[in-house]
């Protein structure tokens, strides 16, 4: 791997997310594999959003809008701001909430993002890092780092991203790992939870990471 990701490096972890992909995603991702493949049920994922989701809220990759939409607010009309590179994500995530009239910016979260004078109380990054190419510790820098100037006092920076080392995972789990690296969906195969934790610190400082299964659940907040 390139030390600066190449735009097909980039392009290769979101392609896959076609408009049928996406119609199956709820069920194959977020009920089956998370479940059996990645061992961290879905409930996880959703109480990690009802624990830090804030009333003004950047949701960094999208994929089908699930926890957005399920996930409890802390206010009846959330200000709430969608970013992928993705357009089909998008709107899939975009109809999906579309009772909170989201913003919705189309970028990559590995380039330097122009968010105006938008402040956000969270920021979340659901299975997001494990599809970018670079290290553990490269890739959560970055995208820590380019939302950063947009996160409010007292903000926090959430998520969870599939870990290829320090993890045991079953057969079926080794088998998509190396299809899915071997396809360039994901690029994970060097990812532990200390280089995801250096990452993170180096934007934010204030790191909690939480493994569940083959699956970091991760916090982060300035010190």
């Amino acid at each position: 791997m390139s030390a600066t990701p190449t735009a097909t490096e980039v392009e290769a972890g979101q392609a896959v997310y076609t408009p049928l992909v996406l119609a199956l995603y709820d069920v194959f991702v977020l009920r089956f594999s998370c479940r059996v493949v990645w061992r961290c049920p879905r409930t996880q994922t959703l109480a990690l959003y009802n624990c830090h989701v804030g009333a003004r809220h950047l949701d960094v990759g999208v994929g089908t809008g699930y926890f957005l939409d399920r996930c409890e607010w802390p206010v009846a009309q959330p200000e709430l701001t969608l970013l992928d590179l993705n357009p089909h994500s998008l709107n899939a995530a975009v109809k999906r909430t579309a009772r909170y009239r989201p913003r919705v910016v189309q970028a990559s979260v590995l380039d330097p993002i122009e968010l105006g004078v938008l402040q956000f109380d969270s920021v979340a990054m659901n299975f997001l890092l494990h599809c970018l190419p670079g290290s553990a510790e490269q890739k959560a820098a970055t995208v820590a780092g380019n939302v950063r100037p947009y996160l409010a006092p007292g903000g926090v920076v959430f998520g969870s991203t599939i870990l290829g080392r320090g993890v045991r995972h079953n057969l079926l789990g080794r088998t998509l790992m190396r299809t899915y690296n071997k396809r360039g969906i994901f690029s994970n195969l060097e990812d532990d939870a200390a280089g995801l934790e250096r990452g993170l610190a180096a934007a934010l400082g204030d790191v909690r990471i939480d493994v569940q299964g083959t699956v970091a659940l991760f916090s982060a907040r300035e010190q």
